[in-house]
């Protein structure tokens, strides 16, 4: 018994397949079904449609970004990967205020993760910097961390 072909998804079924696996904005949905739109009419209503059924949300989109990214990186850089999604800086407002407030928290953090250990050298303090910095934190609030971690290996222990 020989098995039918597969008939091919609708734009709607392979957007809604693209949304099962992981929130997406609309312009990044919008780059992925383009190649398989009929024409940018069809493509847009589509994408209006899953918006007022809820199935495509810009709102949800920025929390799973920041669910995912926040541990790791600071607001700065979620901001651009946002805005690199085409999100709208409204939509994103209040969302990274609320992660501002943690900030200094998950950079310790992570840096705790990652060295743990205050630098020994300025080459050492250096890369240490760079590293949390790449990931989207604030230069004052990394040397904030680096000064700190210091002061806390210079304090004499209370066996002393």
């Amino acid at each position: 018994m020989a098995v039918p072909p597969l008939k091919p998804l609708s734009l709607k079924g392979r957007a809604l397949k693209y949304l099962a696996a992981r929130e997406h904005s609309r312009a990044e949905l919008q780059r992925k079904l383009a190649p398989h739109a009929p024409d940018a009419q069809t493509l847009e209503q589509v994408l209006d449609e899953l918006e007022q059924r809820d199935f495509l949300s810009a709102a949800r989109f920025v929390e799973s970004v920041i669910h995912r990214r926040g541990g790791q990186m600071g607001v700065a850089r979620i901001r651009h990967e946002l805005d690199g999604k085409g999100i709208a800086s409204d939509v994103m407002q209040q969302a990274l205020s609320d992660l501002r407030h943690s900030e200094l928290d998950r950079a310790r953090a992570l840096w705790q993760r990652r060295f743990g250990t205050c630098p020994a050298d300025q080459k050492e303090r250096a890369r240490q910097m760079r590293f949390l910095q790449a990931r989207g934190f604030p230069a004052a609030l990394v040397g904030r961390i680096l000064r700190e971690a210091g002061s806390q290996s210079h304090e004499p222990d209370e066996s002393d």
